[in-house]
């Protein structure tokens, strides 16, 4: 018998993923204990142990559960021909159809933000960026997005702590502007990076909001800088991508659309 019960909790914990993979809107524990048939109990201790390691996240406004950061990384590793092993989220499928420019989402995975999804563009664009990459601190409006919504006494240590490699003139080479910089993320709610990290590509980025009302991932569109030069196109880039933002929030159980970073979120 002791043989089998770790098993059972890897099986346990392998239908519970599954589970919430294959809801957009979440599961409650009521929902996946008649769903599964797991004992309340034993479930309430597998959803901590998920939770703990950053596989589940749990919305504290309607109590649903949802698949975490740890979880989605395990799904977006790239194969040898560089395409996802799922599905991007439709919200990035659909922002890269409407613009026609590659869109991308960022989360932090314990002190690295990587990319988890990518959908490319129809247009030719060289880019630093890959599935399962780590994106610089610094130099990327992925990672900024993210880190300027994140306590001040967490961030500069990250930042002291990295080589902030100069990958062209533009990108930002002291912590100190680094962290100048964002204070104006912070205010108006999404980031531009333009030839910081790659040569000739100008990128917008804005925050998405999880479920525990926390700024751990992003959604970035990025474009080569010679279809950016009229402010028409960058608004509706900018516009495009705050509404991807929202959607994908959504999706991470965020439901306050009172949210300060939403509403500072405007072109």
């Amino acid at each position: 018998m002791t043989a089998d019960k770790p098993m059972q909790v890897v099986v346990r914990a392998l239908d519970v993923l599954t589970s919430l993979a294959e809801s957009d809107q979440g599961r409650t524990l009521q929902d996946l204990h008649e769903e599964l048939n797991i004992p309340l109990g034993s479930l309430h201790r597998l959803l901590a142990t998920l939770l703990d390691r950053y596989y589940v996240s749990r919305s504290p406004v309607n109590k649903r559960y949802f698949l975490g950061p740890s979880a989605r990384k395990l799904g977006g590793f790239a194969t040898s021909g560089g395409s996802s092993l799922i599905a991007p989220p439709p919200a990035l499928a659909a922002a890269a159809a409407e613009s026609g420019e590659t869109v991308f989402a960022t989360e932090m995975i314990g002190r690295e933000p990587v990319c988890v999804a990518l959908v490319e563009a129809r247009h030719p664009l060289r880019l630093f960026v890959r599935i399962g990459q780590e994106m610089p601190l610094h130099a990327a409006a992925a990672s900024r997005s993210i880190l300027a919504f994140l306590p001040e006494d967490v961030v500069r240590p990250l930042l002291e702590s990295t080589t902030l490699t100069g990958f062209t003139t533009d990108t930002p080479r002291t912590v100190d502007d680094v962290m100048a910089h964002l204070k104006t993320v912070r205010a108006q709610g999404y980031d531009v990076c333009s030839d910081e990290l790659d040569r000739n590509v100008w990128a917008v980025a804005a925050p998405v909001i999880a479920a525990d009302q926390t700024v751990t991932s992003s959604v970035t569109l990025a474009a080569a800088s010679s279809r950016m030069t009229s402010p028409l196109a960058r608004t509706r880039a900018i516009e495009i991508t705050l509404r991807t933002a929202r959607e994908l929030s959504l999706g991470l159980g965020w439901s306050d659309d009172e949210s300060p970073v939403m509403e500072r979120g405007r072109p």
